[in-house]
């Protein structure tokens, strides 16, 4: 394998990585806060739907972002209405999310697009355009640290380093912030939050929004910046990958960078390398397009240690009297 071809894996694995990476950091936001979130493939896919059909639409993958982010949210305000004000099953409740977003979207597009539950494919400014970072094209040709700024930090889409940028800022409002230190303490300990005057509902719900415009930004992502437009379920397990992520992490922010980039690179692999001939065997492109969802099942095993979640993580608060 030559220096060129570990460049262009490490390019798919940044590109494929960064729906993970925006979804693993929602839910790293969401469990702090003592809010499960398995919802997190509904609310990527209806966003991954709405920013495809409105910027189809509007010609604008602007107003398509907006619109994602706003669908997105909506799904996650519907999750804290049942799981933080109704105090339901917040596992019922994710799962009640993904199965709506599963056939709500479908059922849309096929009615406004009569395209068999897709999208039309979107170009021009109905979707993202590659970013040359400055000087990308002068110093290519010098060695090494030409092709990787040229080819691996250079000529992704803005939201690519949206996703990177999250993860330094997501470390700092949660570990830097007062409202970091609240959200923290709620996942913990509420009761003592409570005590101190503060609102549980307010930060959980607070922590629900983040995490909708983080899935909301994730699957414009998909639909609008990885490919051309929406079809049937192009999610495809992702929000899984990233609670498997977040777990892998132990719902810290840097760890799950490095986690989620992990998850590309097996991505990126199978996309890469099929049906390898080992001369013995040969491993079947079915194998290798299953890497990430066995390392998935590894994870939610518990076969890579032990990953201690939020004390509070998944109990409904009801104030003390």
């Amino acid at each position: 394998m030559d220096f060129l071809t570990i460049i262009q894996i490490l390019d798919s694995t940044l590109r494929l990585a960064t729906p993970l990476l925006l979804a693993c950091l929602a839910g790293l936001f969401s469990e702090r806060a003592g809010v499960i979130d398995i919802g997190l493939e509904g609310k990527m896919l209806i966003a991954a739907f709405t920013s495809a059909a409105i910027a189809a639409m509007t010609g604008s993958v602007w107003i398509g972002l907006l619109a994602g982010i706003g669908a997105s949210i909506l799904l996650s305000l519907v999750h804290g209405l049942a799981s933080i004000t109704f105090r339901g099953n917040q596992l019922i409740s994710g799962v009640a999310i993904n199965f709506l977003a599963s056939g709500l979207t479908v059922l849309v597009a096929q009615t406004w697009f009569k395209q068999g539950g897709r999208t039309p494919s979107l170009m021009g400014g109905a979707r993202f355009e590659q970013i040359r970072l400055p000087f990308a094209n002068e110093i290519i040709d010098i060695p090494i640290f030409g092709p990787i700024y040229a080819e691996l930090l250079s000529g992704h889409s803005i939201l690519v380093y949206v996703g990177l940028l999250c993860v330094p800022l997501t470390w700092y409002v949660l570990f830097r912030t007062r409202f970091g230190l609240r959200l923290r303490a709620v996942g913990e300990n509420p009761a003592a939050v409570d005590t101190a005057g503060v609102s549980v509902a307010g930060i959980r719900y607070a922590a629900v929004i983040i995490a909708g415009v983080l899935c909301g930004i994730a699957g414009a992502y998909l639909a609008t910046g990885l490919q051309a437009g929406f079809v049937k379920d192009m999610t495809a397990g992702r929000g899984y990958m990233a609670l498997a992520a977040l777990i892998f992490a132990k719902w810290r922010p840097w760890y799950a960078l490095y986690a989620t980039l992990l998850f590309g690179l097996l991505q990126a692999l199978a996309l890469r390398y099929q049906n390898i001939d080992l001369g013995v065997i040969t491993i079947p492109v079915q194998f290798m397009d299953s890497l990430p969802y066995i390392l998935t099942v590894v994870i939610l095993a518990g076969f890579v240690g032990r990953a201690i979640p939020p004390r509070a993580g998944g109990q409904p608060y009801v104030k003390e009297r």
